[in-house]
C-alpha cells in the first residue's frame, strides 16, 4: 500500500520520467476488481486524456496529483499502483487502466486489495479523504514541530491509541498500517499504549521517530515491501511486516506478535514494546 515515503519517491520519478509526454490511448480494465474505485466514467477516460501532455506531479500523503497542461487531474490513491513501461515492453495481463504515450511507452494501474483512480477534467478534487492528505501538515515538512505535534496530541482523545494518534483521520498525511510499524518499534511503544500515559520525553521520542523513519525510507528509495514507478523494491529494509513477523526481534531475539487491532494487523516485540502497568 502506497504510503508517504513511496508518494514522495513515485511522485519524484514522474516528474523526471512523465514530464511532456503526450498521452495517445487509454484503455479499460482487462479485469473487473470490486474494490477499484474510479471518479467519473473510466471509458470517459479516453475522450477526456487523449491528445493531453503531462506536465507535473504532486504528492500529498497517499495520494499523487499528475497534472496535463489543461490542468486536469489524474488522481491516484493508495492502493492503486503505478507502474512505467518503456516501449517494447510486454503489456500485463490484468490491469485496472493503462494510458499509452506518443512513443508507444505506457503507465499501468493494477490494484491488489482495493484502491483510487480518478480523473478531473476541471481540476478541482473535493472529496474529504484528499483533502485531509493535501491540507493536513506533512510529518516530512520543516513547519512539522514538536510544537504542532503536542497540539495535534491535546486535540485527542486521551483514551486514543499511539496507533490511532498517527495512523487515522490523516492527522498525519501519508502514515497507515505499514510504516507505523517501524516507527513505533523503533519508539519503542506498543500500538495500543493510550496516548494519556505518554510523558514530555515520550512524545519527543515519538516526534524524532515519526520524522528520522520517514526520511530514511524515503532517502532509500522507499520500503522493501513497495515497489516504485519502475516495478523496483526500496530498500530501506522493513523491520516489521507480514513477511518478517516469523523472525525474532532484531533487538531482544523475542517472538514477535501478530494480531488484529483497529481493522488492521499490528506486529509488534511485547519484550521491546510492552504496555504500561495500569
Amino acid at each position: 500500500m502506497m504510503e508517504l515515503p513511496e508518494t514522495i519517491v513515485t511522485t519524484a520519478q514522474i516528474n523526471d520520467t512523465l514530464t511532456g509526454k503526450k498521452i495517445t490511448h487509454v484503455f479499460n480494465a482487462t479485469k473487473l476488481h470490486r474494490f477499484a474505485f474510479f471518479h467519473g466514467d473510466p471509458k470517459e477516460y479516453e475522450k477526456i486524456l487523449a491528445g493531453k501532455i503531462i506536465k507535473s506531479a504532486t504528492g500529498y500523503g497517499m495520494f499523487i496529483d499528475l497534472v496535463l497542461n489543461d490542468e486536469t487531474i489524474i488522481s491516484v490513491g493508495e492502493g492503486a499502483n503505478m507502474k512505467y513501461r518503456k516501449p517494447g515492453d510486454k503489456i500485463p495481463v490484468s490491469y485496472q487502466l493503462l494510458i499509452g504515450f506518443e512513443d508507444n511507452s505506457f503507465l499501468v494501474f493494477s490494484i491488489s486489495l482495493y484502491g483510487f483512480i480518478g480523473v478531473y477534467p476541471d481540476g478541482v478534487i473535493d472529496e474529504i479523504y484528499h483533502k485531509q492528505n493535501k491540507e493536513n501538515l506533512s510529518p516530512l515538512q520543516k513547519t512539522f514541530s514538536m510544537e504542532y505535534f503536542s497540539t495535534l496530541i491535546a486535540q485527542c482523545s486521551p483514551n486514543l491509541s499511539v496507533k490511532a494518534l498517527l495512523a487515522t483521520e490523516q492527522r498525519l498525511p501519508g502514515i497507515g498500517n505499514g510504516v507505523l510499524q517501524d516507527i513505533l518499534f523503533k519508539a519503542k511503544m506498543n500500538p495500543k499504549r493510550k496516548i494519556l500515559t505518554l510523558d514530555i520525553t515520550e512524545k519527543e521520542k515519538l516526534y524524532l521517530t515519526i520524522k528520522q523513519t520517514l526520511q530514511e525510507m524515503v532517502l532509500k528509495g522507499g520500503r522493501d515491501v513497495q515497489n516504485d514507478l519502475f516495478g523496483n523494491p526500496g530498500k530501506y529494509h522493513t523491520i516489521l511486516s507480514s513477511k518478517t513477523y516469523k523472525e525474532p526481534c532484531p533487538v531482544c531475539g523475542s517472538c514477535i506478535r501478530k494480531e488484529a487491532y483497529m481493522g488492521g494487523t499490528v506486529y509488534y516485540c511485547p519484550t521491546c514494546q510492552p504496555l504500561p502497568n495500569k
